[in-house]
């Protein structure tokens, strides 16, 4: 068996390369490991958002980050 070794600036290097589905896995991963109330507290608030966006027509789950980002923006900034 082989056994790579590499440095922790290696291992950034490699994760920051993954696509964004699977660093964003990768990430919610670690948490959960480190975290898991944080995991309950990022489940509910994606459940939260899904229903948000579903109240305005739209599906959280199919939407790209930065629509994401745009209706939180519009969220954020609703109430001034």
């Amino acid at each position: 068996m082989v056994t790579l070794t590499l440095d922790d600036n290696q291992v950034l290097d490699l994760v920051r390369q993954l696509p964004d589905e699977q660093r964003s896995w990768l990430f919610r991963q670690l948490l959960q490991f480190e975290w898991p109330a944080w995991a309950e507290l990022s489940s509910y608030a994606a459940a939260q958002a899904g229903k948000v966006a579903a109240s305005r027509g739209l599906h959280w789950e199919t939407m790209s980050e930065n629509e994401r980002e745009a209706l939180v923006d519009i969220l954020l900034h609703e109430s001034d």
